[in-house]
């Protein structure tokens, strides 16, 4: 049962902390709209995500007004398109029609995202995959809603290296289709290893195919709450300040598991996970960058802080296991440069460089994330540093990810702004060394040998 103060102490979080449930995420399966007829598959996938999420915002906006815990997004993830689109797509531009027809159907039922315009190639690419992949950049160019990811490696296939290095091109060239918009559409694009099936968040969300004919995920959220709880044991040893972060983290999560179940009850739609996450906004006083701080940093990328970051993840995902039935997508603490003001203080400052954010992703939830660099990054540098956090992935069994944005027409020291939960950024510089050779070998680096387990 919960008490008055449970209720005040949740209140407070919430009116002063940031504390906030980032997403409600409708997955839906498209595989039942697969059709040799473009214009039949289109009309399908249409017919069914406006169907089927007709009235997920209203439940959203329902459950906050009665609870009292803001929702900030209300999103749907489908199936990866390249398996749904393989039959009747024999050109990039018929795949942008199928983008085109989510980016609508988002429109219509009122989402701020629909992701799962995805193509899984760990292993090997189908004709229709690689397709999918090259219609990335005029997909991206030509809609607002739609989010896309690409899965390139995985512990148990290895990392296709054919794919990083298409990768690397893509992101340049989705980069110059956006320029108008500071290569806008790079930020809705990330690159995976050991992508999730199950991930609430943007721009990685897909519908996986072993999943139900729709599900309810949440993304829960609230670095806020936990920085202002690490106040009240500022200086106490580290034993003490676990215990308050997963103390923290179970709150927190309590919130999203009830979101969950109330959604699941009125759309009619099983509960699937709550991803523990704590992911950042640029707001002041929601940022992870500012835990680390807390905990006794004097900026984020100063020595210690990569310890400091595997103890809150560790702590939270601790913490959140206990106070949801299910829990999945990423959990852990999201590390973007752009939507976290503490990270891009520290960029600023000189104390955060991005070889020092991928040492950090080895024990966070993600990887290299939103964050700016040189519009005339080379391509293979682009796939060099996205080979290096598959990597990350691939031997540590975890998920990792590349969201860069290369910025056409800016350098270093200068700032780009996307607005809105996507925030600002420092342009960072890269390491210009040529990994030219390497990346042009092509071929997959094989799985490592404690992958198998069979």
């Amino acid at each position: 049962m919960i008490n008055i103060f449970e209720v005040n102490e949740t209140n407070k979080m919430i009116e002063q902390e940031n504390l906030d449930v980032r997403t409600i995420t409708l997955g839906i399966s498209l595989l039942d709209c697969i059709d040799s007829d473009l214009e039949k598959l289109n009309e399908k996938i249409y017919n069914k995500i406006t169907t089927y999420a007709k009235d997920l915002v209203a439940t959203g906006e329902k459950i906050s007004a009665q609870y009292g815990i803001p929702i900030v997004n209300k999103r749907i993830s489908v199936t990866p398109i390249g398996l749904v689109g393989g039959a009747a797509c024999k050109t990039t531009d018929d795949f942008v029609t199928i983008a085109r027809t989510l980016d609508k159907a988002a429109k219509q039922v009122g989402v701020n995202f629909i992701g799962g315009y995805t193509a899984l190639v760990s292993k090997g690419m189908t004709p229709a995959e690689e397709l999918l992949i090259r219609s990335i950049p005029q997909a991206l160019a030509s809609t607002e809603r739609v989010c896309s990811s690409v899965n390139v490696g995985s512990t148990k296939t290895g990392i296709n290296m054919d794919a990083v290095k298409l990768m690397g091109e893509i992101i340049l060239e989705t980069a110059q289709a956006t320029k108008e918009q500071d290569s806008l559409g790079c930020a809705k694009l990330v690159v995976f290893c050991n992508a999730p099936d199950d991930n609430p968040f943007m721009a990685g969300a897909f519908h996986g195919v072993t999943e139900a004919d729709s599900i309810i995920n949440v993304g829960v959220s609230g670095p806020g709450v936990v920085k202002t709880a690490l106040e009240k044991v500022r200086g106490e040893d580290f034993e003490t300040l676990c215990e308050m972060i997963k103390r923290t983290a179970f709150k927190v999560t309590r919130i999203g598991q009830l979101v969950a179940r109330e959604a699941s009850k009125m759309l009619g739609v099983p509960f699937g996970i709550v991803d523990l996450s704590l992911a950042p906004t640029p707001a002041i006083g929601d940022s992870v960058a500012e835990i680390l701080e807390e905990i006794g940093l004097e900026r984020a990328g100063a020595p210690g802080t990569t310890a400091a970051l595997a103890l809150l993840n560790d702590q939270v995902k601790k913490g959140g296991v206990m106070a949801s039935t299910a829990v999945g997508g990423l959990s852990g603490a999201f590390i973007p440069v752009s939507e976290d003001q503490g990270m891009i203080d520290a960029v600023t400052a000189g104390a955060l460089t991005i070889e020092k954010l991928e040492a950090m992703t080895c024990v966070c939830s993600v990887g290299l994330d939103m964050i700016a660099v040189p519009g005339d990054t080379k391509a293979s540098t682009i796939s060099g540093i996205i080979a290096d956090e598959a990597a990350i992935g691939m031997v540590n069994q975890k998920t990792t990810a590349v969201r860069l944005i290369p910025v056409i027409g800016k350098g270093v020291g200068e700032t780009v702004e996307f607005g809105g939960l996507l925030g600002y950024a420092p342009i960072m510089p890269v390491n210009n060394f040529s990994c030219d050779a390497f990346v042009a070998r092509g071929g997959r680096i094989p799985a490592p040998i404690h992958s198998f387990k069979n």
